[in-house]
C-alpha cells in the first residue's frame, strides 16, 4: 500500500465528525432518521458493527479490570468522532440555532429540504437494488403500510417520570438506527420532543441521564437485532427499508395542515396531515427549490461516496 495515498487518521476522523453532524442534524427534525443519513453516507453497516462491539466480552473485560481489552475491543476510532459530531449538532441546533423554533416558523421550507433528501434516497435505494422484480414489491409494501399506520397514530401523552423518559430513550434510539423512522418523530408521538430537547439545551441532568441510559440500552439491543436480520436477510431488509423510507415522505411532505398548542410558552405540534397548497407565491417557489436542492444534494453525495469507495479500494 502506498502510504502517500492512504488517508490520514485525522482526515478520516474529520469526515466522521462531519457525517455525525449530518446525522445529529437529521435527528432534530421530526420525521427524519439519523439512520437514514448513515445509510445515505455509506456508514450504516459500519455503525451497526461498531455498536455491536460493546459485547459480552467487553463487559467481562470491564468487570475483570482488563483496561487494555476494554479500550481496544470497541470501535472507538469510528464511534468517538461520529458521536462527537452528533452531540455537537444536537447542541448547536438547540442552543445556537434553535431548529425546533425554525420548524414552527418556516415548516414548509425546512421540511421541503428534507423531503427532497429522503425522496432522492428512495430513488437511489431502489435503483441500486439489483434485479428488482415484481415479487419484490410485496416486501416493499410490508415496510410501507405498517409505517403509514405508525405515522398516523397521533400524539400519545405519557408522564414525565424517570421510567417513561428512559423508555422514550430506548424507543427513540431504536428508531434512529432504523432508516426511515425518526427518533425525533417517536418523541413527538410520545409528546416528549420539546421536553427532551429543552432539557438537552439547558443541561437538565435529571432528564438527560435516564434518557441517555435508555438510548444506551436500546442501542445495544436493537443493533444486534438489526445486525442479525441484515446478515441473514439482507435483500429483504433493504426492500423493507425502502418501503419505510417511502412511507416517511407522508410526514415530510412540506405542505401540511398543522395544529399546535402552546405549552410553557412554546408551540407544540399535535397533529399534521398532507394537503395540496392553495397559494403559489414566493414561499411556494422557495419550498419547491429546496425540494429540488435536497434531491440534487443526495445525487451528488451518492456520486461522491461511490468515488471515495472506489478510490479506497484501489489503494488497498
Amino acid at each position: 500500500m502506498n502510504k502517500e495515498n492512504t488517508p490520514s487518521a485525522k482526515s478520516i476522523s474529520l469526515v466522521l465528525v462531519l457525517k455525525g453532524f449530518c446525522m445529529g442534524t437529521a435527528d432534530v427534525i421530526p420525521g427524519v432518521s439519523g439512520g437514514t443519513i448513515a445509510f445515505i453516507l455509506g456508514i450504516y453497516h459500519e455503525l451497526i458493527d461498531a455498536i455491536k462491539s460493546f459485547d459480552r466480552e467487553w463487559v467481562l473485560s470491564l468487570l475483570t479490570l482488563n483496561l487494555k481489552e476494554s479500550i481496544a475491543r470497541p470501535h472507538f476510532k469510528f464511534l468517538l468522532p461520529l458521536f462527537s459530531g452528533i452531540i455537537f449538532a444536537l447542541l448547536f441546533f438547540t442552543r445556537v440555532v434553535p431548529l425546533p423554533e425554525l420548524l414552527h416558523q418556516y415548516p414548509d421550507q425546512v421540511y421541503g429540504l428534507f423531503f427532497g433528501l429522503i425522496g432522492g434516497s428512495c430513488v437511489l435505494l431502489l435503483r441500486n437494488t439489483q434485479d428488482l422484480v415484481i415479487n419484490d414489491f410485496p416486501i416493499i409494501i410490508a415496510g410501507l403500510v405498517p409505517s403509514l399506520v405508525i405515522f398516523n397514530l397521533g400524539i400519545i401523552s405519557v408522564p414525565d417520570t424517570t421510567i417513561y423518559i428512559y423508555l422514550s430513550g430506548c424507543l427513540a434510539i431504536s428508531a434512529m438506527l432504523l432508516p426511515g423512522i425518526s427518533g425525533s418523530f417517536i418523541l413527538l408521538l410520545l409528546n416528549k420532543y420539546s421536553y427532551i430537547f429543552s432539557a438537552i439545551g439547558y443541561f437538565r441532568l435529571s432528564v438527560i441521564i435516564p434518557f441517555a441510559a435508555g438510548m444506551l440500552t436500546g442501542m445495544v439491543i436493537f443493533s444486534r437485532v438489526l445486525s442479525w436480520v441484515l446478515s441473514h436477510y439482507y435483500r429483504q431488509t433493504t426492500l423493507v427499508i425502502s418501503g419505510i423510507l417511502i412511507a416517511s415522505l407522508w410526514l415530510l411532505w412540506p405542505f401540511q395542515s398543522r395544529e399546535y398548542v402552546v405549552i410553557d410558552n412554546k408551540p407544540k405540534l399535535i397533529s399534521s396531515s398532507p394537503v395540496i397548497p392553495d397559494e403559489f407565491g414566493i414561499f411556494f417557489m422557495l419550498t419547491m427549490a429546496l425540494i429540488l436542492a435536497g434531491f440534487i444534494t443526495i445525487i451528488i453525495m451518492d456520486i461522491v461516496v461511490k468515488k471515495m469507495n472506489k478510490s479506497n479500494q484501489s489503494r488497498a
